[in-house]
C-alpha cells in the first residue's frame, strides 16, 4: 500500500513485527534463565530457598523479566542476582512477616512508612532518619520491619515502582547508620529489582557528605543517577506540596500514627447523584429510620434502576449512553474472585481531548455473588457509578469512572476495587451490605489497585480522496507520530556524524598539507657548511 494514507500503516506493520521478535527474544530469556536455575542451582539445594518462591519462579513470567532487566539480560548475571535474593528471602521469612510477627515499637516509632505519591505517581517510602538510633541489638528487627512493607507493597502493587525519600531534617552523628542504609540499597539492587523509581535525600547536613560518598559506591552507575539532592528550595520539583509535610515548605496533615498502618489512602468516591454513604453512615441510618436499607440497595448491582425513587426512562437511557461513550478497556487482571478489566491503567484523555470517562469492567468468577467496592486516592474529582454493590456469579457489570467539575486525572490519582465472595443461601434475602463489610474478614477481601494514565491528544490525519472510509486508529496514530519524531532523531544525528567526518577529512588534508610543506622545505634547503 501507498501514499499518504497508507504510510502509517506500513510503519505500524514493521513497527509490530520487530515488537513481536522482541518479544520472542525475552521469552527466549525468559526460559533459559528458569531452566538454568532448576538445573544449575535448585538441584540438591531445595533447602536454600523458600518453595514459594521457586514456585512463583516457575509461573511468573513478568518476575524473571524484572531480574533480567536490572542485570541487562546477561544471564549468569541474572542467575547470581535470583540466587541472592531467594537465600535472603528465606533467611528473613519474607512471605511470613507480618503485624503481629514483628515487635510493635518497630510499628510505633514512625521511622518508615508509606504515604503519598511524586510527581511522577510513584508511592514514596519516607525513611525518618532522626527517629532511627543505630544500635546492633535492634538492626535485624528493623531491618525486617522495611522487609515487611517492601513485600507488602510488592504483593500489592507488583512491580509499580517506588521512590525513596531520606528526611534529613534535624538528624546527627547518633543517626548515621551505614548498615542500615547498606541494607536499604540492597533490597532495592538484589532482593526487590525494578522497584526503585528515584532517592530524594532532602536537608543532608554536611558532616554526612563522607558517608554518602560511601552510599554512591554501594549504589552502582545505574542508580546513582537515582539519587536526588534536595532541600525546601526545590524539593518540589519531585514531589507536590499536597504530599509534602509543613516542615519541607508542603500542606500535606498527614501525621503518623500506628494503628492502623498508614498506607491507606483510599477513601470512598461519589456516585453521579451524590454522596453514596459510607460504613459509618450507613451503620448510623440504621439506628435511626427505616430507610437505611433502601439507601444500601439502590447501590446493588442487582436491579439498581428498579429500586431507586422516580427513575424515568430517560434516566435509563442517559445512563446507558453514558456506558456506550465510554472506552472499553482492552487489558484484563484474572483475580481469585473477578477478572477486572482495565488490567492496571484507567486512561484518561488531556484537557483538550476531553476524555473524561472511562469503564472499569467487573466478571464474577465464582458460583456465588460477589460484594465490591471502589475507593480512590482523590474522591473530590470522581464520580463512580456504581461504587458499590453485589452481582450474580458468571455476570460482568460496567462501572462508570467520569471526572468532575472540568479538572484532569493525573497520574498520582488511584483507585481500588474490594471484592468479597457472599455466600447466599439458597432463597435467602440478599444481605445486608454494610454489615456484610463490618463482618467480613480481611483476609478473605480481594483487592485490586489501578491508577491513572493521561492519554496525550493527536491531531488527526488529513483524509486522502483516493482512500475514502480508511480510518487510521489511535494506536496507529500513536505509534506513527513516535517512529516520525525517532526518525527525524536519527536524521539530525546523521547530520551531526556527517559533520563530523568532514571536518575529520578536513582536518586530516590540512595536517597532509602541512607535513608536505614541511617536507619540501627540508628538501630544498642546501645543507649547512661547517664553518671552520
Amino acid at each position: 500500500m501507498t501514499g499518504a494514507a497508507g504510510r502509517p500503516v506500513v510503519d505500524a506493520a514493521a513497527a509490530g513485527g520487530m515488537e513481536a521478535e522482541q518479544r520472542e527474544e525475552r521469552q527466549k530469556l525468559i526460559e533459559e534463565t528458569r531452566q538454568r536455575f532448576i538445573s544449575e542451582y535448585l538441584q540438591d539445594k531445595t533447602e536454600k530457598y523458600d518453595s514459594r518462591d521457586v514456585e512463583r519462579l516457575k509461573q511468573d513470567d513478568g518476575w524473571v523479566q524484572s531480574y533480567l532487566q536490572w542485570r541487562h539480560h546477561n544471564v549468569d548475571d541474572t542467575l547470581k542476582m535470583i540466587d541472592d535474593s531467594f537465600q535472603w528471602r528465606k533467611e528473613f521469612s519474607v512471605h511470613d512477616l507480618s503485624e503481629s510477627s514483628l515487635p510493635q515499637w518497630t510499628f510505633e516509632t514512625g521511622a518508615v512508612y508509606l504515604h503519598g505519591y511524586d510527581k511522577e505517581g510513584n508511592k514514596m517510602f519516607w525513611f525518618r532518619v532522626k527517629l532511627h538510633v543505630k544500635d546492633a541489638k535492634t538492626a535485624l528487627d528493623k531491618k525486617k520491619y522495611v522487609a515487611f512493607w517492601l513485600e507488602r507493597y510488592a504483593k500489592r502493587e507488583q512491580g509499580k515502582p517506588l521512590t525513596v525519600v531520606f528526611d534529613l531534617t534535624e538528624t546527627g552523628l547518633s543517626n548515621i547508620d551505614l548498615d542500615f542504609v547498606k541494607f536499604i540499597i540492597n533490597c532495592f539492587k538484589i532482593y526487590y529489582p525494578k522497584y526503585l523509581s528515584k532517592m530524594i535525600i532532602y536537608e543532608m547536613p554536611w558532616i554526612m557528605n563522607a558517608a554518602w560518598r560511601i552510599v554512591k559506591s554501594w549504589l552502582g552507575p545505574d542508580a546513582v543517577n537515582m539519587l536526588k539532592f534536595t532541600n525546601k528550595a526545590d524539593v518540589q520539583e519531585y514531589i507536590n506540596t499536597e504530599y509534602l509535610p509543613a516542615h519541607m515548605g508542603g500542606i500535606d496533615p498527614f501525621k503518623y500514627s500506628y494503628p492502623p498502618l498508614p498506607d491507606d489512602d483510599f477513601q470512598t468516591p461519589i456516585c453521579e447523584n451524590g454522596p453514596i454513604p459510607g460504613e459509618d453512615e450507613l451503620d448510623g441510618k440504621e439506628k435511626g429510620d427505616g430507610d437505611s436499607k433502601e439507601s444500601v440497595d439502590t447501590n446493588t448491582v442487582e436491579e439498581p434502576l428498579q429500586k431507586q425513587k422516580k427513575v424515568s426512562f430517560d434516566d435509563i437511557e442517559r445512563l446507558d449512553l453514558k456506558t456506550r461513550s465510554a472506552k472499553k478497556p482492552q487489558t484484563v487482571f484474572r483475580g481469585s474472585l473477578l477478572h477486572i478489566s482495565p488490567a492496571e491503567d484507567l486512561q484518561f484523555g488531556s484537557k483538550e481531548s476531553r476524555e473524561t470517562k472511562c469503564l472499569i469492567v467487573l466478571t464474577n468468577v465464582t458460583k456465588n455473588p460477589v460484594a465490591f467496592k471502589v475507593r480512590t486516592t482523590a474522591p473530590e474529582k470522581y464520580r463512580v457509578k456504581p461504587s458499590n454493590g453485589s452481582f450474580k456469579p458468571g455476570s460482568s457489570l460496567d462501572i462508570l469512572v467520569s471526572l468532575h467539575g472540568g479538572v484532569e486525572a493525573s497520574p498520582q490519582d488511584r483507585f481500588l476495587v474490594m471484592a468479597a465472595e457472599m455466600n447466599q443461601a439458597t432463597g435467602g434475602s440478599p444481605p445486608d451490605l454494610s454489615q456484610f463489610w463490618k463482618e467480613i474478614s480481611r483476609d478473605l477481601v480481594m483487592e485490586h489497585r489501578l491508577r491513572c494514565h493521561i492519554v496525550e491528544s493527536h491531531k488527526a490525519i488529513p483524509k486522502d480522496n483516493s482512500f475514502k472510509g480508511f480510518a487510521v486508529s489511535s494506536s496507529q496514530e500513536d505509534l506513527h507520530s513516535k517512529m516520525t519524531k525517532l526518525m527525524a532523531s536519527n536524521r539530525r544525528l546523521e547530520d551531526q556524524i556527517n559533520r563530523c567526518i568532514w571536518f575529520q577529512q578536513l582536518l586530516t588534508a590540512l595536517i597532509t598539507l602541512l607535513v608536505a610543506v614541511i617536507s619540501l622545505f627540508l628538501y630544498v634547503r642546501p645543507p649547512d657548511k661547517d664553518i671552520q
